[in-house]
């Protein structure tokens, strides 16, 4: 039995990510930039990290902090 390496899974993780920000149309500004944020640093994280799941998780975790703060002055 094979097992997924931990770029693929990093990669599918952000692919997810990035394909459910189309769900986004009901979003308030500041929603949809907190989703962003996730998603962009996900995918900054697998990056910077060669595709570690800690880096991806933890970067989706400060994308979202810095894009909730982006669209606070948004309606």
């Amino acid at each position: 039995m094979t097992f997924l390496s931990h770029k693929s899974i990093a990669l599918s993780a952000s692919t997810l990510v990035l394909l459910s920000l189309g769900a986004c149309s009901g979003m308030s500004g500041r929603q949809q930039d907190t989703a962003v944020g996730a998603g962009v640093g996900a995918v900054g994280g697998a990056i910077l990290t060669g595709g570690s799941g800690i880096g991806t998780v933890g970067g989706a975790a400060v994308g979202a902090v810095i894009g909730n703060e982006v669209g606070k002055g948004k309606r």
